[in-house]
Formats: structure tokens, C-alpha cells, sequence
């Protein structure tokens, strides 16, 4: 007799949602499709929750308010009982749901996401050799910081985050939407698709689009967050104003990078950097930094052009350079998907991740 498949918990701390929520729900539809019952633990209110709940997932709504929210604790205790294993997801969903997860005897993984520095301390002991049996580090960039962070190698494996392939196809004709945004056929239309915070470097990219030798040219910024109203008034400082679009959140991912010429991530630090990878997939011309996982995933040249962080003569030279050759974006553009394909699939992610649990609850088991 065929031995049942494991239920498994995810944990997700987030109120909003943004690549790591992405990430989530996509391996949940993936298990989903393979026979795993699940079970999404997240804050009521938050993105995830009603998104878990509209695509039909169990639900248990936990308050994940601080760090020492005892009484989320004792909640997700009581449901994690319910489960063979429980997927740890956010830094505090490491904490609050890996306690959880100990004090009701359920063996745990946690995945890291983020490239920042891990400090070293009891609650890193805690969370990465006590709560969690095994780490999932989405690029060999941040297994570096959990290394540094006295997180033991052995601990560790690298399970990259993967590509929604639904979220990158489009709906509507890229001219209807370069109409909508007033681009004509003949405009060089650059696209950025991130939050609008510090880290993804969007000040740079301004600045550097500035010094763009082309009156073509226009920039578009798509995402929403606590630097918008500096990127605005930079904007405008840069006499940018009319060569600048920011558009705010949305949805219609696949619309934006089938209407742009170059998609472009100028990032401070990136875990893994899956709007990259969408772009990719896209078929589009990539402009990146060097840092953290998004060196590993754009290779130069190849399937992308890389730049250093913080450079901003560097990227207006290389968006300089890419405007002026359609050759070379037509020739980035096409080995795109390729990359994709080289461990960055849904299917990739999912096989990863049922390697790890059954190992770990083969580990636990004895």
C-alpha cells in the first residue's frame, strides 16, 4: 500500500503581499497538484490569507503582531498539531511558527530569502538548529549569509525561488498598452517592476536615465512603497517629469513586459530577484546589478547585460549601449527562457522541496 503524503503547514507572517508571498502560493498550487494536503497559516487581513482562501486552501488566520506575540504562538501550536510538517516561510514566521512547531512536536524547515546579514545570537541557534531541521537558502548569496551567520553547511540546502509562469502572460496587445501609456511604436520604452524602497535602487536607475543620450527614451516605474513621494520629487529635480511614468501596483505583469523594449533591476541587494526572472522568461533584454542572487541569475552577456551596484555611470553606459543596439537586446532577449529552464521552474522548486521534507521527516521518524 502506496504510503499517504505528508500534510504540510505553510507559515507566512506577511501582511502584504510581494515576491516572497509568490513564492508561497505557488508551491502550495504545485504540491496541491501532486496530492498534498496543506494548510496556510498567515494574519487575518493579510494579502495571503485572502488569496489562500479564494483559491480554495485551508485557511488558520493567527495574529502575528511582534515578535514576542506568545499568544500567536500558542494559537499556531494548537493547528500545527494537525500536521506532519510545518514550511516556515517569513523571518518571523521562523520565530514565532518554529516555536510553535517545536512545542507541538512537529519537525520544521525554514526558508531564507533575504541576502542581509544574519546575526549570530541565540535566536539564530534557535530558529535555524533547533525549530528548523533543515534551511532552504534561495541563492548560493544569502547560504553565504546564513554561513556567516554560524548557520551550519550541513544544515543548508539551495533551493532557488521559481518562476509563476501565469503571471508573465499577456492579455492585452503590447500596443494597447504602450497606447495606454502614451508610447509610440518608435519610443525605447524601459520598464522596472519593483517595490519603491531603497534596496531596489530605483534612485539609480533615475539618475542614470538621465543621462540617457535619447530623446526616445521613456522610463516606466510600476510598483508601490514608502519611496514613492522621494522618487517623485527626484524625478522632477533630474527634469524628468515628462520622461518618467509611475504607474503604482499591478497586476498586469505579462501586459507590461510584452509592451517594453528593456527591463531593468538596479537593485542594492537581492535575494534571488524573480522579476528578473520573469523578464527572462518574457523574452526580454535584461539590465541588472551585481548583487546577491541576481549575478547568479542574469549571466552576463549571455542572457543579460550586469552592472555593479551603486554605479550609476555604469548603468547609464549600459543602458546607452542597449538602446543603440537592437541587435544585441534581440540576441539577450532570446536566451532568456533558456535560463530560465536551468533550475527556475515551478517543477524545480516543488521537486526540492518534496526531496527535503521526505528526508527530514525520514530523519525525525527514527
Amino acid at each position: 500500500m502506496t504510503k499517504p503524503l505528508p500534510k504540510i503547514a505553510h507559515v507566512d507572517s506577511e501582511l502584504g503581499f510581494s515576491g516572497g508571498e509568490v513564492q508561497v502560493l505557488l508551491l502550495m498550487e504545485g504540491l496541491r497538484a501532486r496530492g498534498y494536503e496543506q494548510l496556510l497559516v498567515a494574519p487575518p487581513g493579510s494579502e495571503a490569507a485572502k488569496i489562500g482562501r479564494a483559491r480554495g486552501f485551508a485557511m488558520a488566520e493567527v495574529p502575528m503582531r511582534f515578535d514576542a506575540d506568545l499568544p500567536a504562538v500558542l494559537r499556531m501550536r494548537a493547528h500545527l498539531r494537525s500536521v506532519d510538517l510545518v514550511h516556515l516561510h517569513t523571518g518571523r514566521a521562523g520565530w514565532l511558527g518554529g516555536l510553535a512547531a517545536w512545542l507541538a512536536k512537529r519537525p520544521a524547515v525554514v526558508t531564507r530569502r533575504m541576502d542581509r546579514k544574519v546575526r549570530r545570537g541565540v535566536r539564530t541557534r534557535l530558529v535555524y538548529h533547533r525549530f528548523a531541521q533543515q534551511v532552504a537558502a534561495i541563492s548560493p548569496a544569502v547560504a553565504q549569509c546564513l554561513l556567516a551567520g554560524g548557520v551550519a553547511a550541513d544544515r543548508m540546502q539551495i533551493v532557488p525561488d521559481a518562476l509563476d509562469e501565469a503571471r508573465i502572460q499577456p492579455q492585452r496587445g503590447a500596443g494597447a498598452v504602450r497606447a495606454e501609456l502614451g508610447v509610440g511604436a518608435s519610443h525605447f520604452l524601459v520598464l522596472a517592476m519593483a517595490k519603491l524602497m531603497h534596496r531596489k535602487g530605483l534612485d539609480l536607475l533615475l539618475r542614470a536615465f538621465a543621462q540617457l543620450r535619447a530623446q526616445d527614451a521613456l522610463l516606466v516605474l510600476a510598483g508601490s512603497g514608502p519611496e514613492e513621494s522621494a522618487l517623485r520629487d527626484l524625478a522632477r529635480q533630474l527634469g524628468l517629469h515628462d520622461r518618467v511614468r509611475f504607474l503604482g501596483h499591478r497586476e498586469d505583469t505579462g501586459d507590461l513586459l510584452a509592451a517594453c523594449d528593456l527591463f531593468v533591476l538596479p537593485s542594492r541587494a537581492e535575494g534571488l530577484g524573480v522579476a528578473a526572472l520573469e523578464a527572462l522568461a518574457a523574452r526580454r533584454a535584461v539590465l541588472v546589478t551585481r548583487v546577491g542572487g541576481l549575478a547568479e541569475v542574469v549571466r552576463d552577456g549571455e542572457c543579460g547585460i550586469v552592472v555593479p551596484p551603486e554605479d550609476v555611470p555604469a548603468l547609464a553606459a549600459a543602458l546607452q549601449r542597449l538602446h543603440g543596439d537592437e541587435a544585441l537586446r534581440q540576441r539577450l532577449a532570446a536566451a532568456g527562457p533558456a535560463r530560465v529552464d536551468q533550475g527556475f521552474r515551478a517543477q524545480h522548486m516543488c521537486d526540492s522541496y518534496e526531496r527535503i521534507y521526505r528526508e527530514v521527516l525520514l530523519r525525525t521518524s527514527v
